[in-house]
This record gives structure tokens, C-alpha cells and sequence, in this order.
């Protein structure tokens, strides 16, 4: 996971990147669906490309 990679708490996370941590665990969980501009500020707060996070090879 790549929060975990950089040491971030789901707190962390949310705070960084402006969205709920509530929200963030959902996705993580796979019980909620993350909208496109979402990837997108997660992908930016990771400092990742958007396409790492819809990498779904594994």
C-alpha cells in the first residue's frame, strides 16, 4: 500500500490530501468507489502518477 510505503497514517492522508479519513479507509477497504478527481489528489499527495494508482496487474 502505498500510504503504508511512506509511513502515513489514513489520518495523515486525509489531512495531505483534503479528503475524509472515513472516506480514504472505505476505498482502502474496497467498500467504497473513489472517483476519478479523488485518484487524482491521492495521486498528487503521494506523488505518484494517477495511472500507478488504477494499476490493477495484481
Amino acid at each position: 500500500m502505498l500510504r503504508k510505503e511512506k509511513g502515513w497514517s489514513q489520518e495523515q492522508l486525509a489531512l495531505q490530501s483534503g479528503l475524509a479519513r472515513s472516506y480514504l479507509g472505505g476505498v482502502e477497504r474496497g467498500q467504497r468507489n473513489i472517483a476519478l478527481e479523488n485518484i487524482v489528489k491521492l495521486a498528487r499527495t503521494l506523488e505518484i502518477t494517477p495511472s500507478v494508482l488504477m494499476d490493477f496487474s495484481e
